[in-house]
């Protein structure tokens, strides 16, 4: 490639691209907040009431700010061991809150599991120095934090699922291959949806980061809270500062079964990036369930059967591998 047309191809997108992607990735998460709901729906969300056990809000797990958790307790108290599911919150990196999927952890609650929702340090203002690498750290210290205040609480953990939505998906993963393996208790199951797990340039067209080297390196270099340069994209040695939070290049070494979504017109999660998880949990032989929606963006809001199916596969591994006894 001449030198000028390498010039152009690292100036053809601003660099602050990596800034607004953060914001893009928050507009469709409100967007799939507020999406009308199918009536199937209501048999996975369910309203929290002191019916259902005891909820533990705003517990601590470390000296920062956001560094709390909630804990669901369910009703059926007094057995020998229970299955925890952890359920981590959308926001594009930058906002959102446990408190944002409470009926989804009163769900799991309601099937009689312990759920737990975390919150972690979002990239804002008061935090620049946040990432998507810092978070997963947070989410690592928080688990065995959750797991003993469960067990003061009178239950016993023996096993786990992580999951969550859109940037929570994206830490789900992170833990449940890269972390797992070291987890207090068994990572048997991780669930959820349009969260980014690899970060190759050529898959990010999208945001046109496969036309500018300066571009990728900003927005990647955000993301794992390092610094990458123009030339480091060129060369392909980038690919080693992202791994940390690459959670499809953590299937092998922790190949927990999956259960996943991503929209074929996703403009903030790039759909080729979905399809390098979906080929290595095919090559690892791991248990999962892939869902491509073929008329869906970020929020899965247009494929409404198959977004009926992606959550009795759900409910289907979740009795698989955390059945309640």
């Amino acid at each position: 490639m001449s030198k000028s047309v390498k010039e152009k191809r690292v100036k053809a997108v601003p660099v602050w691209l990596g800034i607004l992607v953060f914001l893009a990735a928050f507009g469709a998460g409100v967007v799939s907040k507020t999406a009308v709901k199918p009536a199937w729906s209501k048999d996975y969300s369910v309203q929290w009431s002191d019916a259902l056990g005891t909820l533990k809000a705003d517990l601590p797990y470390g000296e920062g700010e956001a560094n709390k958790f909630d804990l669901y307790l369910p009703a059926a108290g007094g057995r020998d061991s229970y299955g925890l599911v952890v359920y981590l919150h959308a926001g594009g990196f930058t906002m959102g809150d446990k408190a944002d999927d409470r009926d989804m952890l009163a769900w799991l609650c309601s099937k009689g599991y312990v759920a737990a929702g975390i919150n972690y340090t979002l990239r804002d203002e008061a935090h620049p120095e946040a990432s998507v690498l810092t978070q997963s750290t947070e989410i690592k210290a928080a688990v065995p934090q959750v797991i003993q205040a469960a067990e003061e609480a009178g239950y016993p953990i023996d096993k786990m699922t992580v999951a969550g939505g859109s940037a929570g998906h994206c830490l789900a993963m992170i833990y449940a291959y890269r972390d797992g393996g070291s987890a207090p208790v068994p990572v048997v199951l991780t669930f959820g949806g349009v969260g980014p797990s690899s970060f190759y340039q050529e898959d990010w067209g999208v945001f046109g980061l496969d036309q500018s080297d300066e571009a990728c390196a900003e927005l990647f270099g955000v993301m794992a809270g390092v610094e990458i340069t123009a030339g480091e994209v060129a060369d392909g040695s980038y690919l080693e500062k992202m791994k940390p939070i690459a959670a499809a290049e953590w299937v092998k070494e922790n190949p927990v079964p999956t259960v996943a979504a991503y929209g074929a017109h996703d403009r903030v999660q790039p759909f080729l990036a979905s399809l390098r998880l979906k080929a290595a949990l095919e090559e690892n032989h791991v248990d999962h369930k892939y869902f491509e929606f073929p008329h869906s963006g970020h929020a899965l809001q247009n494929d409404n059967a198959l977004s009926k199916q992606w959550m009795e596969a759900i409910e289907e591994y979740l009795d698989k591998y955390m059945p309640v006894k």
